[in-house]
């Protein structure tokens, strides 16, 4: 027996659909995934696609909203962003290493807890390992500043020390976050980093929702 919504399955690559812009804007009306058809899926992620392609413009707008919360640092949460792509863009870096740079902190107002996880879920996607995980670990490398105010161990990130990345993310922190809290740096507005990242973030190198990229 079939369960409900699926059918039998098909070789692969041969159920995929084709999608259409002509079904941006409608929607379907089923009340249980169970319960989709082919042609609600066909809708749905003609839908999705347009939604996925407007990521950057999302994440531009929630960096935007960082201006003005300065937490009482010397600068506020967007220029310390700008501060550090700014920084790693004159040094030479590529562009995924700038954009990393660029949203490094995004997670701070969604979590305030956790933000460098945040900041590394929503990059992993398009970037590479190495970026990831530099973007992953820096919130434990620089709490080696301040985490024994809290009552905390602030020599937690000696656990990374023997990864191969140690150095890079060690770097990341010293050459770019650390010193990105200077009201007085001749510091890139947001729009100068918006082409980069938008051709950072065009396409997913991996993930659930799209094919392998192909090297």
């Amino acid at each position: 027996m079939t369960e409900k919504g699926t059918g039998p399955m098909p070789p692969a690559g041969a159920d995929e659909l084709e999608l259409s812009d002509e079904l941006i804007g409608k929607r379907v009306y089923f009340t249980n995934m169970i319960d989709a058809t082919r042609e609600d899926w066909r809708v749905i992620l003609s839908n999705y696609k347009i939604w996925a392609q407007a990521l950057p413009d999302r994440i531009l707008a929630h960096l935007r909203l960082l201006e003005g919360e300065h937490g009482g640092n010397p600068v506020d949460r967007l220029q310390h962003s700008l501060q550090t792509a700014t920084l790693a863009l004159r040094d030479g870096r590529d562009e995924e290493y700038v954009v990393c740079a660029l949203i490094h902190d995004i997670g701070d107002s969604l979590a305030s807890f956790n933000h460098a996880d945040l900041a590394a879920t929503m990059l992993k996607p398009f970037v590479s390992e190495k970026n990831h995980w530099i973007v992953q670990n820096h919130g434990v490398i620089q709490g080696y500043y301040w985490f024994h105010y809290l009552g905390t161990d602030r020599n937690k990130r000696d656990e990374l020390r023997d990864h191969p990345w140690w150095p890079d993310v060690l770097e990341f922190c010293e050459r770019y976050d650390s010193p990105a809290f200077n009201p007085h740096l001749d510091t890139l507005p947001l729009e100068a980093f918006e082409p980069m990242l938008r051709r950072v973030l065009a396409q997913p190198k991996r993930s659930l929702y799209t094919k392998p990229v192909e090297a």
